[in-house]
């Protein structure tokens, strides 16, 4: 293909001029010494990235004519079977010989079995057709599951690896916490009286509560499929975790409910205003600075409002978090960003996630299988049943800020 032949042509010089480019730029990309390509350094570098790109689509349109030139190669080959297989004579070199196409109709009309009286095969009035064998009266066509199970698109978990976790052996995390701190430290002149300070503790708790959840299966589907013991379980146990993840934010501490950060009593808040959204998120990490007297380690936003961050522009067009061919960082201000729909758009949380929340294991999660439920004995079903026991202390509410209206 001669087309083909000159894009391969093309494509090795680009490619041998680029190189050169790079060659001349040397270790250290020093653009002012490239001479084969005039302008300023980002004019050059500009060059660069448009000649990358071409080399790019024409490797694209070379991989796609090779295609074809491999897909017409592979159909001339059939072509020269089939013909082959029909009986279509191929003279050898210098003979000549007339070649008769025959089709599977025109051969059996000449075959003897056609011809010969008193056969099954004559047809007087037309064709004399015996049963069909066809799907419908003979095999159907064997299909054979692959094995891969295509789960439901769900929120997936991404706060609870924001917080530190621990363990316990308690029924609840009790712990003290400093309610008064009266600094009177002062240069004292010699004799002089020492000033006092003043300090007072309060003793907080934070109980251990349960996530659980269970399903009804038959004995058989256990016996007999292998995969379900292993998808009820993994599925069981992504249940908690799911709901365990939401919990940490929007747990309102009712009941069996964990209180989470959102519903925590003393988290600081933080509104855009007229503020572009960075900056409502630095000035929430401040109070988290200044009056939570923490280090932000983390930020949680709701997806479709890290889609606006993330396309953010400048006046004349230039994204301000990276070109849509960049994957794009996933951190704001340095600190990494959690995307999450458990947090309600149009709201976002900076907080000290490393220091002032835990996670804490009563026990981790168990998975118990058993017949005793109900009537399930002699109805030959069984309960699998998940469950696991957490606390979340939040020791330091004013380490977290919500930063509304983003």
């Amino acid at each position: 293909m001669n087309k083909l032949k000159q894009l391969r042509e093309a494509f090795l010089k680009k490619q041998a001029d680029l190189h050169k480019i790079f060659e001349e730029a040397g270790n250290d990309l020093n653009m002012e010494n490239v001479k084969s390509v005039s302008g300023t350094s980002a004019e050059k570098v500009a060059t660069i990235r448009k000649m990358n790109s071409e080399l790019e689509l024409e490797a694209k349109e070379i991989e796609s004519l090779e295609g074809v030139e491999l897909a017409s190669k592979a159909s001339n080959d059939r072509q020269a079977a089939l013909e082959k297989a029909r009986g279509i004579a191929h003279p050898e070199p210098g003979e000549k010989k007339e070649v008769v196409f025959q089709t599977f109709g025109e051969a059996f009309l000449k075959s003897a079995a056609y011809l010969k009286k008193g056969s099954d095969a004559v047809l007087p009035e037309g064709v004399n057709i015996k049963t069909l064998f066809e799907t419908a009266a003979g095999w159907a066509p064997e299909s054979l599951r692959t094995g891969r199970l295509v789960e439901k698109a769900v929120r997936p978990i991404q706060i609870i690896d924001l917080i530190p976790g621990s363990s316990t052996a308690q029924a609840a995390i009790v712990y003290m916490e400093e309610t008064t701190f009266t600094n009177n430290a002062a240069e004292t002149a010699e004799g002089g009286s020492y000033p006092e300070n003043a300090f007072a503790l309060e003793e907080k708790s934070s109980p251990v509560k349960k996530v659980a959840v269970f399903i009804p299966v038959t004995d058989e589907q256990l016996e007999d499929v292998a995969q379900v013991s292993s998808y009820l379980d993994n599925r069981l146990r992504f249940s908690l975790l799911q709901r365990l993840d939401n919990q940490i934010l929007n747990g309102d501490g009712v009941g069996a409910n964990l209180t989470g950060i959102l519903n925590t009593a003393g988290i600081q808040t933080q509104a855009k205003g007229t503020d572009p959204v960075p900056d409502a998120i630095y000035k929430g990490m401040t109070k988290v600075r200044v009056t939570g007297r923490a280090l932000p380690s983390g930020i949680i936003m709701h997806p479709n409002d890290w889609q606006d961050i993330r396309l953010l522009r400048t006046a004349d067009g230039i994204y301000i978090w990276g070109n849509p061919s960049e994957a794009g960082p996933e951190r704001m201000w340095g600190l990494p960003v959690a995307q999450s729909d458990a947090l309600a758009e149009g709201t976002g949380l900076v907080g000290d996630f490393r220091t002032f929340i835990e996670l804490v294991e009563r026990r981790g999660i168990q998975v118990k299988v058993s017949d005793s439920h109900s009537d399930f004995f002699i109805k030959g079903k069984q309960a699998v049943r998940a469950d696991l026991r957490v606390a979340l202390p939040v020791y330091r509410p004013a380490a977290f800020a919500t930063v509304t209206g983003i």
